[in-house]
């Protein structure tokens, strides 16, 4: 993963830069996407060449138009407009052609950069879907969204145009360095030493150009993951009055922006204006010289008009790369950085035990089927051959202790178990650790000590999207996605009909509702289901894991956002939907778990009590206290 490193020095108050580190690194692997486009990038080459040549050939046509068509008939009263016409003439083609050909290499350089940057995003999007929840946990997703938006963005500008204006100034300037060394070596001379004064002007302006430009992008990033957060969070700024704050750090972010932006274009923006003062030095110094030479009969006036506009065409391309050589560093910071995600450690499965359709035989044993029969097994290898252990959702911790950072554990030596079909409860207060227990559940993360069993196998052995298809989740915090109804229920299983969808609705009491909606089923809904309650969102969420029909289901606060009449209604629909199953919940409302097998209290991580509803009261500890409302929940 490249590195970056930060500086503290600069004009402009704008405090530190960053500055990518591995350019050469990076660079090469930008430069490893575009190989992908061999005819393509042959087609620009060959133009470029062409394009370049026309506009160095173009110059050199001064010297015969001055010395044969217009240097002899001076004072004589006589013109050769046939040759001069034919000059012009093929001047005039030289630039057409010059072009045509610098329309082709940009129209394809458009089309590589578009490319290049669908396949870095494709790639961005599906490593994503690999890497673990801890990297949700630490990274925001306004930052992760500056790396498709600000980043790529500069990454499109340099493959696009950038590198191709500096590969084409720099054959420029390779082109026209050669012509004024067959024009005149003496004049080359004189342009070598202004050409010195201006690489010292480069390297010092333009150094400190680059250095900003870099932190310009960064802070950019900052500012525009901030106002996406925020507008994606501006009920909860009005609800607890937080404009004034927010606006505080908009203004700081903001300000570190327009630091760095302002130094960057100071040095940018004086960059030019020395180098054309430079180039207006030039070629004062280039036609005094001149004169010199053609008043002692070294150089005709051919050579020296010729010469004179090769030093206008020397100088530009050089002030161009060293522009352009900014926009390069800035786009490598930001590839630096779409590279840093793309190499993120994906999530690991070293697990060999597969989930499989199944069918249960008489006698008791199981055979593998393709063919979906609501049965399932996990295939568990032995040496060389398998055996079928039927799924049953017995779910089994033993001393379990985790921390999501080091010395500061969460679970300690918990110590439970789940039988098929049991309805388990978890209590306790915030932090004690029961969403961490179903995060285990679902090897979201892996223990570090103890082990979790899963019809008494380790689920550190099961594959994990085989495991989690045998979960069902309905979380706190629900999600729905742009699409209809019907499609955002169907999430759960993506080959169900639409009777089962239906039937799914209506187990979860969303049917009713949800054929009021202007289209039924098929509303599209929009912003995460902007247009429903927060009641009507969960009741989708249920909807979604029970047409998913697994064996295990775990709710997370899975009734928080719906009113105690909706709850009432969709009591008997969950009952259905928990009958036979393994079920984990996690409640604040302790009503919703007097039915449940085991009451499992969690306190600082550690469980303190376990037993019935019953059992618990009688007991008069914690649980006593909560359900009673002697021990508030927090």
């Amino acid at each position: 993963m490249a590195e970056t490193r930060k500086v503290k020095t600069g004009p402009g108050g704008g405090g530190g830069y960053e500055k990518p580190k591995d350019v050469r690194g990076t660079f090469m692997r930008i430069l490893s996407y575009l190989r992908k486009y061999p005819a393509q990038l042959t087609t620009v080459a060959v133009t470029m060449l062409i394009s370049t040549g026309a506009t160095v050939a173009g110059s050199y046509f001064i010297k015969p138009i001055l010395n044969d068509y217009v240097v002899p008939y001076i004072g004589t009263g006589k013109t050769d407009m046939a040759g001069f016409a034919g000059m012009i003439l093929t001047l005039v083609a030289i630039y057409l052609a010059g072009v045509v050909c610098a329309y082709i290499y940009n129209r394809l350089m458009v089309n590589i950069s578009s490319g290049v940057l669908c396949q870095i995003r494709k790639e961005m999007f599906v490593h994503m879907q690999n890497l673990p929840i801890k990297f949700y946990d630490q990274h925001t997703h306004g930052e992760l969204m500056s790396r498709y938006t600000n980043d790529t963005d500069t990454l499109r500008e340099m493959v696009s145009q950038s590198l191709p204006n500096m590969i084409s100034a720099a054959i420029s300037v390779i082109g026209v360095f050669v012509m004024m060394v067959v024009l005149s070596w003496q004049l080359t001379i004189v342009v070598l030493l202004v050409l010195a004064v201006m690489m010292f002007v480069i390297k010092t302006v333009g150094g400190g150009a680059s250095r900003y430009f870099i932190r310009q992008q960064r802070e950019l990033g900052n500012v525009n993951g901030y106002i996406e957060e925020l507008t994606e969070g501006q009920k909860v700024v009005k609800v607890f009055c937080h404009e004034a704050a927010s606006k505080a750090v908009m203004d700081q972010k903001t300000d570190d922006l327009r630091d760095a932006a302002a130094s960057a274009h100071t040095y940018a923006n004086i960059l030019m204006p020395i180098m054309g003062n430079l180039s207006y030095i030039l070629y004062a110094l280039t036609s005094v010289v001149g004169a010199l030479l053609a008043i002692n009969g070294v150089l005709d006036i051919g050579t020296i008009g010729s010469f004179l506009q090769y030093t206008r065409s020397f100088s530009q391309p050089i002030t161009q790369i060293s522009q352009q050589f900014n926009t390069l560093l800035s786009a490598v910071a930001g590839a630096e950085r779409i590279f840093a995600l793309i190499d993120e450690p994906v999530e690991t499965d070293d697990g060999d035990i597969t989930l499989v359709n199944a069918e249960i035989h008489p006698d008791g044993s199981i055979t593998e089927t393709n063919r979906r029969t609501e049965h399932w097994a996990w295939k568990v290898p032995m040496g060389g051959s398998f055996e079928y252990v039927e799924l049953l959702g017995d779910v089994r911790f033993q001393d379990v202790t985790f921390s999501y950072e080091e010395d500061k554990p969460v679970l300690k030596d918990v110590d439970f178990f789940a039988k098929p079909g049991q309805k388990i409860a978890l209590v306790g207060s915030t932090g004690a650790g029961k969403t961490t227990i179903t995060n285990l559940v679902n090897r979201f993360y892996d223990v570090q000590e103890g082990r979790i069993l899963y019809d008494m196998l380790p689920v550190s052995r099961i594959k994990k999207d085989d495991l989690r298809r045998s979960l069902g989740m309905v979380l706190q915090d629900t999600h729905l996605f742009t699409e209809t109804v019907r499609e955002n229920i169907r999430y759960g299983k993506l080959d169900a009909t639409d009777a089962e969808v239906e039937a799914a609705a209506k187990l979860a009491n969303a049917d009713f509702f949800i054929r009021h909606l202007p289209q039924g089923y098929d509303t599209v809904l929009t912003a995460d289901g902007a247009n429903l309650s927060q009641g009507q969102r969960q009741l989708i969420a249920i909807a979604r894991a029970a047409v998913a029909d697994p064996p295990v289901l775990i709710l997370d606060e899975a009734t928080s956002s719906i009113d105690t009449r909706t709850e009432a209604l969709i009591e008997k629909g969950m009952d259905s939907l928990m009958a036979g199953r393994t079920v984990f919940v996690i409640a604040h409302r302790l009503s919703t778990v007097r039915n449940a097998n085991a009451i499992i209290v969690l306190e600082h991580g550690e469980i303190i009590e376990r037993g019935d509803h019953d059992g618990l009261i009688a007991l008069k500890g914690r649980y006593y206290q909560l359900y009673t409302g002697a021990f508030e929940l927090s």
